[in-house]
């Protein structure tokens, strides 16, 4: 059986957890093209309006696998209890790819993760391990070492950050925005290359300890429901004085982001910050001029403080 993994909104997030997790109950799987104008496109036509762009995005990576897989994985993903909820496009998505793609006939998988109905991680990947046919030892296996890999991966991705930051005298961007947006090939990637280009260290948001961010983000506020939003609230705070400037990434229209991103700007007010809300009619120049405008005002403020 082959497994077909879209690239786009949580593969950014659990690549390694999924990969390593089918591959141990062996499984093959063939993960989506990176994304390009064509799959931007046909996310468009599968999409209503009201998808924001990484949305529309996933859809067009599903549309890519028609043909290549027996069968896509497509989590639901409702909350992870004390932790906060998700977007409700993560626990809706499963449902609305086998209503968007039932006239293509394609078979899609699921595990359900909603801690408040008691339906926990653990649980819904064994669970998926033991419907796909393997015994819940093997599941349970596959489970404990993909969850390990995942952990290990996130924590080099933190170590090499660090050891960039105390190694650099460049200037340096906290850019904050969730990992679907800053990795993905088409709308997140050339706005990190860039930011190098500018002779920049961007610094990405995601690339923290995820529990002790839900932890600090109640620094900057005590009330915000949505978990993945308290994780970038979290980097916020971790990176604050280790930065130059703070860079806001925000598919449009997404909702918890705009109001996110509204109360970094009122409450952290000695940073130079800039919203960037991406739509699939950005223009790759605008941004860039945006970018070396940014860069270079941060540049000037440096120098004012340094000449007194």
């Amino acid at each position: 059986m082959k497994i077909g993994i879209p690239r786009a909104l949580l593969y950014h997030r659990y690549a390694v957890l999924w990969e390593t997790f089918f591959r141990e109950l062996g499984f093959e799987t063939v993960v989506s093209p990176r994304t390009n104008k064509a799959i931007q496109d046909i996310g468009e036509h599968y999409a209503v309006d009201e998808n924001c762009l990484s949305s529309k995005l996933f859809f067009g990576h599903v549309a890519a696998l028609e043909g290549k897989c027996d069968a896509i994985f497509v989590p639901r993903i409702a909350d992870f209890g004390k932790d906060g909820i998700m977007c409700t496009r993560f626990e809706a998505l499963y449902d609305i790819c086998a209503n968007t793609f039932r006239e293509k006939g394609i078979r899609f998988i699921s595990c359900e993760v909603d801690v408040h109905m008691k339906k926990t991680e653990n649980e819904a990947y064994i669970g998926l391990g033991v419907s796909l046919g393997k015994t819940r030892p093997e599941a349970e296996a596959a489970w404990k070492k993909a969850h390990a890999a995942w952990e290990a991966d996130l924590h080099a991705k933190m170590i090499k950050q660090e050891e960039a930051l105390a190694s650099t005298d460049k200037i340096r961007v906290l850019v904050a925005g969730h990992s679907y947006n800053l990795y993905d090939e088409y709308i997140g990637i050339p706005i990190l290359k860039s930011i190098r280009r500018l002779d920049a260290l961007p610094v990405c948001a995601d690339a923290v300890d995820l529990q002790q961010a839900q932890i600090d983000s109640r620094k900057l506020c005590k009330d915000v429901p949505w978990t993945m939003s308290r994780e970038l609230l979290g980097a916020v705070e971790k990176y604050h004085d280790q930065v130059d400037g703070i860079v806001l990434i925000t598919a449009f229209p997404c909702g918890p982001d705009s109001m996110i991103n509204e109360m970094i700007i009122r409450r952290v007010k000695d940073r130079p910050i800039l919203n960037l809300l991406l739509d699939s009619q950005d223009a790759s120049a605008g941004i860039e001029t945006r970018l070396e405008s940014f860069i270079d005002i941060i540049r000037f403020r440096k120098e004012v403080q340094k000449n007194g």
